[in-house]
């Protein structure tokens, strides 16, 4: 498939280079999420996928499966990370609201961050596996960041992903930060 992009005088290239993603993953992606520009990740090894906004990119943290970061506004990630677990669902760590509060503060947050729980949501996936979503908010000394994550337990592991932005910007990117939660899946993963 050849893709033709030209940037006309009221576009950038930018824009030009983020419609010519759009066509080349649309095949990749349902059309509604190709549509708005998003990138889909895939890990094969460990068996999940997402996807994430075009123009993030993937940068290196310890302790992190992937992370995506918009470059022009840190804050704005997603992250996945994966541990072993003897768990058999998610739902053996406890009820949604203990374990949303569990992570949130004790997990997914610097230790002395005062941390608020905003929602909950317990979804069903594709194969039937169970994720706990949860809404939550931290407060850094001179930020407050608005976070979602998920968590579920599929092949020995326990994986949890988790998105977010400055406070500040929440209401201009709640919805691809959403649509980034909703799109996690974990797939069994057959080993040989």
């Amino acid at each position: 498939m050849a893709i033709i992009c030209q940037a006309s005088s009221g576009q950038g290239r930018r824009q030009a280079l983020e419609a010519a993603a759009v066509v080349a993953i649309g095949s990749l992606l349902p059309r509604a999420a190709a549509a708005k520009g998003y990138v889909p990740a895939k890990d094969q090894q460990d068996g999940y996928s997402f996807i994430y906004p075009f123009g993030w990119q993937e940068v290196s943290v310890t302790g992190q499966d992937v992370v995506y970061k918009d470059i022009i506004e840190p804050l704005e990630s997603a992250s996945v990370a994966v541990a072993a677990t003897d768990k058999a669902t998610v739902e053996d760590y406890g009820a949604l609201g203990e374990v949303a509060k569990t992570f949130s503060e004790g997990v997914l947050t610097p230790k002395g961050q005062p941390v608020k729980v905003l929602g909950v949501n317990r979804r069903a996936g594709e194969n039937g596996r169970i994720y706990f979503e949860f809404e939550f908010a931290s407060k850094a000394p001179n930020y407050i960041r608005h976070a979602l994550s998920t968590v579920t337990v599929a092949n020995g592991k326990l994986y949890t992903l988790t998105t977010g932005a400055n406070e500040k910007r929440w209401d201009k990117v709640k919805t691809d930060l959403s649509a980034i939660i909703k799109s996690f899946n974990v797939d069994d993963v057959v080993r040989t």
